[in-house]
């Protein structure tokens, strides 16, 4: 039951990553990567607040964790994406680009975490 609830959670992420990556293009193109960096951004966010109040603070429950966290946020989340990404624009001579968008989504992310994460904390009070 565990993979079935896992699946269909990485089944959900991968759809509205889809969803948003399309989303992102729509508004700002496709010169760079912006979907992804919007979706890993928001990944990250989201895992923060999943792990910190849903799961280790028992809003949810211990039971969560992989759907929720494995599943759904490991379908929505594209570090392998990025990494692809990234390299393409480097063979493609868009190093200021690649720059751009490599140091872009790590800084983001890792704030998104610790924005994520102390807004989880902040719910379990």
């Amino acid at each position: 039951m565990v993979y079935l609830l896992v699946a269909l959670g990485g089944g959900l992420g991968s759809a509205a990553r889809y969803g948003l990556s399309r989303f992102a293009v729509s508004l700002w193109g496709d010169s760079v990567p912006y979907g992804t960096l919007l979706v890993n951004v928001l990944g990250s966010f989201l895992l923060g607040i999943i792990v910190e109040a849903c799961v280790d603070r028992g809003l949810f429950g211990i039971d969560s964790r992989l759907p929720l966290g494995t599943g759904l946020m490991g379908g929505f989340t594209t570090y392998s994406a990025f990494s692809v990404e990234t390299m393409l624009l480097v063979e493609r001579g868009a190093f200021a680009r690649a720059g751009m968008y490599f140091a872009g989504t790590g800084v983001c992310c890792l704030v998104a975490s610790m924005v994520g994460l102390a807004l989880g904390r902040a719910l379990r009070q």
